[in-house]
């Protein structure tokens, strides 16, 4: 049962008041899709609206009592165009196809009786355009979740600097007595507060474009709604290693969960940890990471690595400071900053555990609530 499942690419959802023409329908396609099957347009939109449908192709016969398939059509192309239509019909009215075509963006026209071979064909072919407009949309939700999460972040610092601005203006623009001594210490003040904080937003902005050009974005369809061990192997799968440095790659699965909270920026947050424990073991004889997921405590996922270490003097500082140890390769020291700030934003936070020559470990820790087990 298992193989068979693991062969089934989508979900489809066929509509026909002709139960015999369910049956055959069924039985043509079901060794390769899920298929589900409604009577009539009422009962085809209650499985629609079912959170938990996983539909991905309709197929819907034309003449049925009641409300006719083009009715379906129009109002499956309003409320879920995401989904790939075919309309099957035994009827060559050119009027009735027109309406159709032109109301409900029909992917295909399949005339009765429907030819088993010509079915399968247009099944696969709508499974792959299905996949791909999944996979826009996927990118879509990404784009939105990360650019908002930016958004939010980067709002306080700009608005510091904003603030210092005008209060720098209004001093040098005020009476001239004001214009003392005090003034000059206040705008060193200010600047370097204005300083700390463009710096900042540039960092965010970097370790964000950074991270998903290293980790060649990782396709957001297999983000969404995924376990950790999932989101781990997708990194894996999609960012640039050599072969020594994926050998060297262990994943230890204790306790999996489902990363359901800004999964894309999580993502961001793990390739960045990747890239600076590869950063760390460069030049090693035997490099070595570990992943580690396990829901013992809180939900977590830990990196750890077997570099040089970190020393105590920049490790109390890691997560507060912009401090690095690898600026002559262009770090900049606030890469953990805003992946620890990536997860207060949903209720997590980075630990960083190390010592000068021992190995380190950043565990990147998740609400209790994403403790339900994947």
């Amino acid at each position: 049962m298992a193989e068979t499942d693991q062969k089934k690419v989508a979900t489809v959802l066929y509509v026909d008041d002709e139960e015999m023409a369910c049956k055959y329908f069924v039985r043509a396609i079901e060794a390769d899709y899920e298929v589900l099957t409604a009577p009539g347009v009422n009962e085809a939109l209650e499985i629609l609206r079912r959170p938990d449908s996983g539909i991905e192709v309709l197929v819907t016969d034309y003449r049925m009592p009641g409300r006719v398939g083009g009715e379906l059509l129009r109002q499956v192309e309003q409320e879920y165009p995401h989904l790939v239509r075919i309309l099957v019909t035994a009827f060559a009215d050119k009027d009735v196809l027109l309406e159709t075509v032109n109301g409900g963006d029909i992917f295909r026209i399949l005339e009765k009786p429907v030819d088993v071979e010509v079915l399968r064909s247009a099944l696969r072919l709508a499974s792959d355009n299905a996949r791909e407009r999944a996979a826009r949309r996927h990118s879509l939700l990404a784009i939105e979740e990360t650019v908002a999460f930016l958004a939010h972040e980067l709002n306080t610092p700009l608005s510091t600097i904003a603030n210092f601005a005008r209060s720098i203006q209004r001093r040098v623009n005020g009476p001239e007595k004001e214009h003392a001594l005090p003034l000059k210490a206040e705008i060193g003040n200010a600047a370097a507060h204005m300083s700390d904080n463009a710096r900042y937003c540039l960092a965010v902005l970097s370790s964000f474009v950074d991270s998903v050009k290293r980790a060649c974005v990782v396709p957001p369809a297999q983000l969404t709604g995924g376990s950790a061990q999932q989101l781990i192997g997708s990194i894996l799968n999609s960012y640039p290693l050599t072969p020594q440095q994926r050998a060297g790659i262990a994943l230890d699965v204790r306790g999996d969960f489902t990363v359901r909270i800004s999964p894309n920026c999580v993502a961001l947050v793990l390739s960045s940890v990747l890239s600076n424990a590869l950063r760390a073991l460069e030049g090693h004889p035997q490099p070595a990471i570990r992943f580690v997921v396990s829901t013992e405590g809180r939900p977590h996922i830990a990196i750890e690595d077997n570099g040089p270490g970190i020393p105590p003097a920049i490790l109390n500082r890691l997560l507060l400071d912009p401090v690095t140890m690898h600026g002559q390769n262009g770090g900049s020291g606030w890469g953990l900053i805003f992946c620890n700030r990536v997860m207060q934003s949903f209720g997590g936070h980075l630990r960083v555990q190390s010592g000068e020559g021992q190995p380190t470990t950043i565990t990147l820790n998740f609400p209790a609530s994403e403790k339900e087990p994947a």
